[in-house]
């Protein structure tokens, strides 16, 4: 028989039984769904986190207090600072001296301590919580994503100034902050002289209250006024990133008297936290997968139950062919092209679903008021993989029922009733 010759059967096949045809389809495209649905969560977020750290740009070191003896790069960076006290994890400390020490190694162009707080915000008669982070005004030369939206950044003798993210500006209050307006954090009063302009993709500058850090420290009087919640500097070049960070390492194991094994601090890279979250990223992404591929597995077995159905129900057909001259081979076929159609069906309306599934998942919004919703990615690779790994599905699920109706023999298939 000629490819047309089956596809044509097969294609007739299906639609002569519409409403099973389309039930078994309806089982495939949910398990299609919840993989593209899921998995774009996974590949949102690796996505979103790369974009952040790739406007910081190659060229960044972070150091935080504490150290998880089994981590090879991930625990701070600059909104990591909260001493670690738990099991398996040392807790430390990051001071003034410490940014002294790491300003003298050469390679590094600009370094800040960074203060990360909560806190009370008071706009006219409305109070809501906050994030605050105290900044040595040069933090704008080492964020590239800083980009003003209204008013200026920080400068060099900035008291009580702030600096507002785009969504504390514009969504946590009714009415929103306009510049050179006062507004009152931890009950200081501090004058807004500049807004971000809004990052997106639910980045943590938006977010924000800057503030100078001593004006911070003076809001936090029960941090210790000589610690950071971390460090942030930014070297000369790309280049000698690995020789800093190698330098800084070494003085801070000499002025916090420790060793590898008793470590306290921790050194990241930009490159070594992609890759960390790369890895994190495609483990979710598997587990997720995994999760949502034994829903797809469940559309195969109804696949599989279609097509023995089908077999039964075509028996005599199934002789008529054998007698006309059709192989095993071309039944096999017949029956493997039907659970592939149904299997592709099954995909194309899957991904279709997925993608509105992805788009509600995005719009379901944590955190706090403005913050964006959950950040999804579809592919074109993962269109791809879920409408092959559909269509492969259906033909398995086909090859049991396929074997059965080309080992029907003709003339008991024709006396079949």
């Amino acid at each position: 028989m000629r490819i047309v010759d089956i596809v044509t059967i097969a294609v007739r096949s299906l639609t002569s039984r519409r409403l099973r045809s389309w039930l078994t389809i309806l089982g495939v495209v949910i398990g299609v769904a919840a993989v593209v649905g899921l998995v774009s969560i996974g590949q949102g977020f690796k996505e979103n986190i790369e974009k952040q750290l790739s406007g910081f740009g190659g060229d960044l070191i972070f150091v935080s207090p504490g150290h998880t003896r089994s981590e090879q790069g991930f625990g701070g960076g600059p909104r990591f600072g909260d001493d670690f006290t738990t099991g398996g994890v040392i807790s430390g400390n990051l001071t003034e001296n410490d940014l002294r020490l790491i300003r003298s190694v050469p390679g590094v162009f600009v370094s800040s301590g960074l203060l990360n707080r909560p806190a009370t915000l008071r706009y006219v008669s409305e109070i809501s919580n906050i994030n605050v982070q105290g900044v040595d005004p040069s933090i704008a030369k080492v964020f590239s994503t800083v980009v003003l939206d209204e008013g200026r950044y920080l400068l060099a003798g900035d008291d009580q100034a702030a600096v507002l993210g785009h969504n504390v500006a514009n969504e946590l209050f009714k009415d929103p902050i306009k510049l050179n307006t006062v507004i009152f954090i931890n009950s200081q009063a501090y004058r807004v002289v500049g807004i971000l302009r809004q990052s997106g993709q639910a980045s943590p500058t938006d977010n924000l209250v800057i503030l100078p850090v001593a004006s911070a420290r003076r809001v936090f009087s029960d941090f210790p006024r000589d610690q950071y919640s971390s460090i942030v500097l930014k070297v000369s070049a790309s280049a000698v990133v690995k020789d800093v960070a190698s330098q800084i390492e070494k003085r801070l194991f000499l002025a916090h008297h420790v060793t590898k094994d008793t470590q306290d601090f921790t050194i990241l890279t930009s490159q070594s936290i992609l890759e960390t979250i790369g890895q994190i990223s495609t483990s979710i992404t598997f587990f997720l997968g995994g999760i949502a591929a034994i829903s797809l597995l469940v559309g195969g077995i109804g696949i599989a139950n279609t097509m023995f159905m089908s077999v039964i129900e075509r028996t005599r057909q199934i002789g008529v062919l054998k007698s006309l001259g059709a192989t095993n081979f071309d039944v096999s076929s017949l029956f493997l092209t039907e659970s592939g159609i149904l299997g592709l069906m099954g995909g194309i309306f899957g991904v279709i679903l997925g993608y509105f599934v992805s788009s509600l998942l995005s719009r379901i919004r944590f955190g706090p008021p403005g913050s964006e919703g959950i950040v999804t990615s579809i592919t074109p690779a993962l269109v791809a993989f879920a409408i092959i790994f559909s269509v492969v599905i259906g033909i398995l699920s086909g090859v049991l029922p396929a074997r059965k109706a080309a080992k029907l023999q003709p003339t008991e298939a024709l006396r079949y009733e």
